[in-house]
């Protein structure tokens, strides 16, 4: 049966009590990709202590049991607008450009600052609920200042680690990046505390007068990385890229979102200078912004994270974003064989690739390869225990790295650990107030509907259908083009 948890359990698990997860199949994600059975990790204030068989531990430890569980580091997402979370599933049948002109052009000026707060306040929840304990809010709603501190209070107020990308899509990044207003807010939410960063979130479109420049120096004048999306089919492309190489603003610490629709000029400039790229396959199968570029990734040796992208169209954690890109490699590999009459017999890309990229992936694109993303002594705990004692598909468990990708899912997430701090535990948020955030996302769908009006409500969330022509058929039977069916 599963565990409850009590008021004498949650008291247990307060921040900087030792914490040990005994006998699990551990997968540390170091450059081996080994699997440990029957292994302990022992974590102690904010860092791993120790990971091996039968661990003596500090007295007073808190001792979950991880037998026949997989324990891997805390998932990192690289691209996620959490503020859209609240609009969650409203967009589930766009293309990219319904999305543009809904957020872009339309209706996104109409996300006050309590709606930036709500939105962010659950997909905080529910990255933590589905083992995902970094995430970078790509943040590009943010209209004004006031916007700015409602999506931090909300990041700030839950256990998780976050960065916070500041964008905002109604004005050019040279305007809002030079704003007093965004860099007296800065100044007060930069901290050394760890649990949130900042980078600034803006695209490059091309223009030959690269009116983005000032926005890069803004950047490199406040120390933040830029984050971008680029190879956007019909939005970013090589002429970006070109820009920002031809002036010295692709650098290791970029990360290139999408990037599924560039030449091999582009990949090559973005290899050379040791940027990263954020794939969010659901989001580039499904909106168009080209088809998920992870062969190319690893032709050029780019390293890569992944991303769920946006709530407002796909699912909130990394095991669909897992499957999707192992999935979308393998088919586009079996595809290209097949048009050269040829089988695939060994697949290029492994699970343990695809889990690498959402756990140690993720790390390095953020700077934080030297701790987090391994479960190695010394680094960060952010520890996630996959374990369903209820769930037929949680065993048995023989290819670990596949289980993860194919068999897991959010459900599945028993324990997280966040900074050494259990923020779920037997499946169940410990200190999630989901009740009082349930509330403020209410408040915010009744707000924008009524802004809309239920005219466009509707009509935003069901675009038309283009008309269609059904190909002539030469097989057709005479009898079926006449209107009649065998048997009368």
């Amino acid at each position: 049966m599963r565990e409850g948890i009590s008021g004498t359990d949650v008291r247990d698990m307060a921040p900087g009590r030792p914490v040990v997860l005994r006998g699990g199949t551990v997968l540390p994600m170091d450059r081996g990709r080994r699997v440990l059975p029957d292994t302990d990790v022992l974590t102690v204030g904010e860092r791993i202590a120790a990971v091996g068989p039968a661990l003596a531990v500090p007295e007073g430890t808190l001792e979950i049991d991880a037998r026949g569980g997989l324990v891997l580091p805390g998932l990192i997402d690289t691209h996620r607008h959490m503020w859209q979370t609240a609009m969650r599933g409203y967009g589930a049948d766009w293309t990219l450009t319904q999305y543009f002109v809904w957020y872009y052009l339309e209706h996104g000026r109409h996300f006050r600052p309590e709606d930036i707060h709500a939105g962010n306040l659950l997909a905080a929840a529910e990255a933590l609920d589905a083992g995902v304990t970094t995430v970078v809010d790509w943040s590009h709603g943010l209209s004004t200042p006031e916007h700015a501190d409602a999506a931090a209070d909300a990041l700030t107020s839950l256990p998780g680690r976050y960065v916070l990308a500041l964008g905002n899509i109604h004005q050019a990044p040279t305007q809002w990046t030079a704003d007093p207003g965004i860099r007296a807010f800065l100044r007060r939410r930069r901290t050394d505390d760890d649990m949130l960063a900042f980078q600034l979130a803006f695209d490059v479109t091309g223009d030959p007068e690269f009116p983005e420049k000032p926005a890069f120096e803004a950047a490199r004048e406040l120390g933040l990385p830029v984050t971008t999306h680029a190879g956007v089919w019909g939005a970013t492309g090589d002429d970006g890229i070109r820009l920002m190489h031809e002036h010295g603003f692709m650098g290791p610490e970029t990360v290139y979102v999408h990037s599924a629709s560039l030449s091999a000029d582009s990949y090559h400039r973005i290899a050379a200078t040791g940027g990263s790229v954020s794939v969010s396959t659901e989001s580039e199968q499904s909106a168009g912004q080209g088809y998920p570029p992870t062969w190319r990734l690893r032709a050029h040796d780019i390293p890569v994270s992944l991303s769920m992208d946006t709530s407002v169209w796909w699912s909130g954690d990394l095991f669909s974003a897992m499957r999707a890109t192992l999935g979308a490699d393998r088919s586009r590999e079996h595809l290209q064989a097949h048009e050269r009459g040829e089988t695939v017999t060994h697949s290029a890309l492994r699970a343990d690739q695809v889990v690498a990229w959402a756990t140690n992936g993720g790390a390095r694109a953020l700077g934080r390869g030297d701790d987090l993303g391994t479960l190695e002594t010394g680094r960060k705990a952010d520890v996630v225990l996959l374990r369903n004692d209820d769930s037929p598909a949680m065993f048995p468990i023989l290819h670990p790295y596949g289980h993860v990708v194919f068999q897991a899912q959010r459900g599945d997430v028993h324990t997280v650990l966040v900074n050494g701090r259990v923020v779920k535990h037997a499946h169940c948020l410990v200190g999630v107030d989901l009740a009082a955030i349930r509330h403020a996302v209410a408040n915010t769908v009744d707000h924008l509907r009524g802004a809309l009006g239920e005219e466009a409500w509707a009509q935003g969330m069901n675009p038309g259908i283009p008309e269609t022509k059904v190909l002539d058929n030469p097989y057709t039977y005479t009898e079926f083009r006449s209107g009649t069916t065998h048997g009368q």
